[in-house]
């Protein structure tokens, strides 16, 4: 078996790895290492949650281990599809290089740039931003790509999801034709190779798994509900998740819950919470500071519940997540398998549970056709009876169960020989005009006179 020890990394980067508690490769970090420490381009395909960040971190460490930065002139650039995504390289870069003297900048919105300014000015090693951060600060003049030594894409496909390729293929143009290129994508749809085919120089192929599959150790599951009316679907969709929470019991440590549109997540986060379960939303909406915040407070375990858009979907190293729920079927076929892929990560075990309507039909096929399998079904749990609320000055239900049954008062004659006034005002009651006269027991006279 493979080890660490036997990849020629820096002895400063093996101690790092020793210090994390890790002795042996995944496949993508075993297949990636040696052919990016030989300087040659590297394609790697596979799933979320195998160690990619660390396939290209630890090289390029050691790498750079020789030279020198200068002034606005980064030696290495990495490039995410999101802030969380960057946060994380930049996690992994300090992990991994506090034993060396290399110096990096994290270049993401929600920053001001006259922080990320003087931090470029001074010189650093690695780069690691968001596309359009990086165009931002190059088109004010305050970067230069034409030191960059070995560029990193990762999570490429999402790139494309996201509409990063143009200023992809741009990065790429302002970059040196010599450089060496690490490219990440978990699968490989035809504009990602394309790319590839443009931009990369007869790079050594890496595929650890077989293009979109679940991980082995995740659990699978779909509950299928039709909602009582259209009206009622979004309220019983929220109870139907809470009680399929409930359902997990305690299992269900804490979870992960995708939504497909933002204003979804805050509903479903503030829902959640109305009924005392301990949940925040994320999404990218929200400022960087909060973002970081809740995602601090998850993994920290102060907060159980994260309701999350799909800018959580991927690169979120979070190991101990027990449960995802999709709250949507997604949109796309390919973010199921990377929301999915935050559960079960590091050989843990892990359960995703899907929540589908009849209007989901068709997204439903697209997953299980790129899964290639059948997402197994499961009962779904019986929602509580609905309550009709109260009118406006009647007694709750309870107390109208509890108060005596009053009969209903009878209608006496009057005492006078006046019929009643009629009440014109109230409707749907029944009018009481005294005795019938006329066509009864009294019969006219004219009717009985005889005119023979």
């Amino acid at each position: 078996m493979t080890k660490f020890s036997d990849l020629s990394l820096d002895p400063k980067v093996l101690k790092a790895i020793e210090d994390t508690g890790y002795e042996t490769p995944t496949p993508i970090q075993a297949g990636a290492i040696p052919p990016a420490l030989e300087g040659k381009d590297v394609l790697g395909i596979a799933q979320t949650g195998t160690g990619k960040t660390a396939s290209f971190v630890l090289p390029m460490i050691t790498m750079l281990g020789r030279g020198r930065a200068r002034a606005r002139m980064p030696r290495s650039l990495v490039l995410a599809p999101t802030r969380e995504l960057a946060a994380q390289v930049a996690e992994n870069f300090e992990t991994y290089a506090k034993h060396t003297r290399l110096t990096k900048a994290l270049l993401i919105g929600g920053v001001s740039f006259g922080e990320q300014d003087k931090l470029i000015d001074k010189g650093v090693d690695v780069l690691i931003a968001t596309p359009g951060r990086l165009l931002d600060h190059f088109e004010r003049g305050k970067l230069l790509l034409t030191g960059v030594q070995v560029m990193v894409v990762d999570e490429a496909d999402r790139m494309l999801d996201m509409g990063f390729i143009p200023d992809i293929e741009r990065i790429f143009q302002l970059t040196p034709f010599t450089r060496q290129t690490l490219f990440f994508s978990a699968t490989m749809p035809p504009e990602i190779e394309r790319i590839t085919n443009t931009f990369l120089h007869a790079p050594v192929k890496i595929e650890v798994a077989r293009q979109a599959t679940a991980s082995e150790t995740i659990t699978q599951g779909l509950v299928q509900f039709k909602p009582s009316r259209r009206d009622r679907a979004a309220q019983e969709k929220r109870t139907m998740l809470r009680e399929i929470i409930k359902s997990e019991g305690e299992a269900c440590r804490n979870a992960i819950i995708f939504c497909n549109r933002k204003v979804d997540v805050d509903i479903v986060a503030k829902s959640l919470k109305k009924h005392g379960l301990n949940a925040e939303p994320i999404h990218g909406d929200l400022d960087q500071a909060h973002r970081t915040r809740t995602l601090d407070g998850f993994r920290d375990g102060s907060i159980t519940f994260l309701v999350a858009s799909d800018v959580a979907a991927r690169g979120l190293d979070i190991p101990n997540v027990s449960h995802v729920f999709n709250y949507d079927v997604p949109n796309h076929s390919e973010d199921y398998i990377h929301r999915i892929g935050r559960t079960g990560r590091a050989g843990r075990e892990g359960t995703a549970i899907t929540l589908a309507t009849p209007a989901d039909e068709k997204q439903l096929a697209g997953v299980e056709n790129l899964v290639k399998q059948e997402i197994p079904r499961l009962e779904a749990p019986e929602l509580p009876k609905r309550e009709r609320r109260p009118r406006r000055g009647e007694a709750p239900a309870e107390e109208q169960a509890a108060a005596p049954r009053e009969e209903p008062a009878r209608h006496e004659e009057p005492s006078s020989g006046k019929p009643p006034r009629r009440n014109r005002g109230r409707r749907n009651e029944p009018r009481d005009n005294g005795p019938v006269v006329g066509m009864g027991d009294h019969v006219p006279d004219f009717i009985l006179r005889s005119f023979s």
